[in-house]
Protein backbone atom coordinates (compact mmCIF):
# COMPACT_ATOMS: atom_id res chain seq x y z
CA UNK A 1 0.00 0.00 0.00
CA UNK A 2 2.78 2.41 1.07
CA UNK A 3 5.33 1.50 -1.62
CA UNK A 4 6.84 -2.40 -2.08
CA UNK A 5 8.08 -2.81 1.73
CA UNK A 6 9.82 -6.17 1.71
CA UNK A 7 11.29 -7.73 4.67
CA UNK A 8 15.19 -8.39 4.71
CA UNK A 9 16.22 -11.92 4.56
CA UNK A 10 16.77 -13.64 8.01
CA UNK A 11 19.59 -15.27 8.59
CA UNK A 12 18.67 -19.01 9.74
CA UNK A 13 19.17 -19.40 13.40
CA UNK A 14 22.15 -21.44 14.32
CA UNK A 15 22.81 -20.31 18.35
CA UNK A 16 19.79 -20.20 20.58
CA UNK A 17 20.22 -19.23 24.53
CA UNK A 18 17.26 -20.87 25.94
CA UNK A 19 15.25 -19.26 28.96
CA UNK A 20 17.21 -21.22 31.29
CA UNK A 21 20.32 -20.15 30.66
CA UNK A 22 22.61 -17.07 31.78
CA UNK A 23 25.98 -16.32 29.93
CA UNK A 24 28.54 -13.86 31.15
CA UNK A 25 31.11 -12.38 29.09
CA UNK A 26 31.00 -10.95 25.58
CA UNK A 27 29.30 -13.14 22.54
CA UNK A 28 30.85 -12.56 18.77
CA UNK A 29 28.73 -14.25 16.77
CA UNK A 30 27.67 -15.16 12.71
CA UNK A 31 24.61 -16.19 10.99
CA UNK A 32 21.65 -16.06 13.49
CA UNK A 33 21.59 -15.75 17.07
CA UNK A 34 18.45 -16.73 19.16
CA UNK A 35 18.27 -15.14 22.79
CA UNK A 36 15.57 -16.36 25.16
CA UNK A 37 17.75 -16.37 28.35
CA UNK A 38 19.83 -13.52 29.78
CA UNK A 39 23.35 -12.04 28.62
CA UNK A 40 25.40 -9.68 30.85
CA UNK A 41 27.95 -8.77 28.21
CA UNK A 42 28.34 -7.37 24.55
CA UNK A 43 27.29 -9.32 21.40
CA UNK A 44 29.06 -8.60 18.84
CA UNK A 45 28.18 -10.15 15.13
CA UNK A 46 31.62 -11.03 13.00
CA UNK A 47 31.68 -9.47 9.47
CA UNK A 48 28.75 -10.62 8.00
CA UNK A 49 26.26 -8.59 6.68
CA UNK A 50 23.58 -11.03 6.70
CA UNK A 51 24.39 -11.72 10.65
CA UNK A 52 20.84 -11.43 12.70
CA UNK A 53 20.51 -11.02 16.43
CA UNK A 54 17.05 -11.80 17.53
CA UNK A 55 15.76 -11.21 21.46
CA UNK A 56 12.56 -12.77 22.41
CA UNK A 57 10.30 -11.80 24.60
CA UNK A 58 11.52 -13.65 28.16
CA UNK A 59 15.33 -12.50 27.09
CA UNK A 60 17.74 -9.93 28.30
CA UNK A 61 20.98 -8.53 27.73
CA UNK A 62 23.01 -5.97 29.82
CA UNK A 63 25.62 -4.87 27.45
CA UNK A 64 26.28 -3.34 24.03
CA UNK A 65 24.67 -4.85 20.63
CA UNK A 66 26.80 -4.33 17.43
CA UNK A 67 25.09 -6.27 14.94
CA UNK A 68 23.75 -5.11 10.95
CA UNK A 69 19.98 -6.39 11.87
CA UNK A 70 18.18 -6.93 15.24
CA UNK A 71 14.59 -7.86 16.08
CA UNK A 72 13.84 -7.01 19.30
CA UNK A 73 11.11 -8.28 21.52
CA UNK A 74 12.43 -8.53 24.89
CA UNK A 75 14.61 -6.29 27.52
CA UNK A 76 17.98 -4.77 26.72
CA UNK A 77 20.11 -2.46 29.18
CA UNK A 78 22.61 -0.78 26.74
CA UNK A 79 22.85 0.90 23.29
CA UNK A 80 22.09 -1.20 20.20
CA UNK A 81 24.09 -0.74 16.60
CA UNK A 82 22.53 -1.62 13.91
CA UNK A 83 24.04 -1.12 10.77
CA UNK A 84 20.98 -2.22 8.70
CA UNK A 85 17.72 -2.95 10.03
CA UNK A 86 16.41 -2.32 13.98
CA UNK A 87 12.86 -3.85 14.64
CA UNK A 88 10.93 -2.95 17.72
CA UNK A 89 8.11 -5.62 18.69
CA UNK A 90 5.51 -5.20 20.81
CA UNK A 91 7.29 -5.56 24.17
CA UNK A 92 10.56 -4.31 23.52
CA UNK A 93 12.22 -2.36 26.22
CA UNK A 94 15.45 -0.82 25.46
CA UNK A 95 16.86 1.47 28.47
CA UNK A 96 19.69 2.97 26.26
CA UNK A 97 20.03 4.80 22.28
CA UNK A 98 19.25 2.73 19.37
CA UNK A 99 21.62 3.67 16.33
CA UNK A 100 19.94 2.45 13.22
CA UNK A 101 19.99 2.64 9.75
CA UNK A 102 16.11 1.41 8.84
CA UNK A 103 13.83 1.16 11.69
CA UNK A 104 10.54 -0.46 12.32
CA UNK A 105 8.53 0.34 15.59
CA UNK A 106 5.62 -1.51 16.60
CA UNK A 107 2.92 0.29 18.91
CA UNK A 108 3.74 -0.66 22.82
CA UNK A 109 7.49 -0.80 22.14
CA UNK A 110 9.55 1.51 24.36
CA UNK A 111 13.00 2.86 24.28
CA UNK A 112 14.34 5.19 27.11
CA UNK A 113 17.46 6.46 25.70
CA UNK A 114 17.64 8.17 21.69
CA UNK A 115 16.79 6.57 18.31
CA UNK A 116 19.55 8.24 16.16
CA UNK A 117 19.77 7.64 12.62
CA UNK A 118 23.52 6.33 11.38
CA UNK A 119 24.53 7.43 8.11
CA UNK A 120 27.91 5.33 8.54
CA UNK A 121 28.39 2.13 9.35
CA UNK A 122 28.43 1.37 13.19
CA UNK A 123 31.84 -0.50 14.36
CA UNK A 124 32.55 -2.00 18.17
CA UNK A 125 35.47 0.13 19.40
CA UNK A 126 38.61 -0.64 17.84
CA UNK A 127 38.04 -1.14 14.73
CA UNK A 128 38.09 0.77 11.77
CA UNK A 129 34.46 2.90 10.49
CA UNK A 130 33.47 2.16 7.19
CA UNK A 131 31.05 4.93 5.62
CA UNK A 132 27.63 3.51 3.78
CA UNK A 133 27.43 6.22 1.72
CA UNK A 134 31.36 8.02 0.12
CA UNK A 135 31.27 11.87 -0.65
CA UNK A 136 33.10 12.11 -3.51
CA UNK A 137 35.41 15.08 -3.18
CA UNK A 138 36.28 16.90 -6.59
CA UNK A 139 39.20 17.16 -8.16
CA UNK A 140 42.39 19.95 -7.30
CA UNK A 141 42.11 20.88 -11.25
CA UNK A 142 38.10 21.07 -11.80
CA UNK A 143 37.89 23.08 -8.49
CA UNK A 144 37.40 27.04 -9.63
CA UNK A 145 40.20 29.05 -9.15
CA UNK A 146 39.30 31.78 -6.93
CA UNK A 147 39.58 36.09 -7.87
CA UNK A 148 42.10 37.09 -5.41
CA UNK A 149 42.83 40.61 -6.59
CA UNK A 150 44.95 41.61 -3.64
Amino acid sequence: MWGNKSKPRTARVSSLIGQQTEIKGDIHFSGGLHVEGTIKGNIIARDDSDAMLTLSEPGKIEGEIWVPNVVINGTIIGDVHATNRVELADNARVTGNVYYSMIEMVMGAEVNGGLIRQTEKSTPPGQPRTPLRRREEPAAENKPASDDKS
